[in-house]
């Protein structure tokens, strides 16, 4: 059971990292919670599913990706697991940050974060 459950959360990480190399706020999102703690340069509050993306959109629109890759994977821990990763943008370097969590049959995104580096 667990090494299904491990191949489907990175399944969603490589979905998740795909997105971000793609700016594709939609398929980002589609993995968030309906209430998502987010962090974008430096603001941070939660957001309903549809204000998250669309400001990933608005992140993305002023901050052209030119690379993303992981730099860490935590290992799964009571379903949850968290993942840090280097955007390189057109205006700078950013760290990021999301947990996912793991419940039933669903992996969804607790926390998303973009920090200055």
């Amino acid at each position: 059971m667990s090494i299904s459950i491990m191949s489907f959360t990175t399944d969603v990480i490589d979905d998740i990292a795909s997105a971000i190399r793609t700016s594709n706020p939609k398929n980002i999102s589609k993995y968030f919670i309906d209430n998502i703690e987010m962090k974008i340069i430096d603001k941070e509050q939660v957001y309903s599913k549809q204000q998250a993306e669309m400001i990933l959109k608005d992140f993305f629109g002023k901050h052209q990706v030119k690379k993303f890759t992981i730099a860490h994977k935590s290992e799964p821990k009571n379903g949850s697991q968290y993942v840090i990763g280097q955007l390189e943008t057109s205006n700078g370097k950013y760290r990021t940050f999301f947990l996912i969590k793991t419940t039933g049959d669903k992996t969804l995104v607790q926390q998303f974060k973009i920090e200055n580096e």
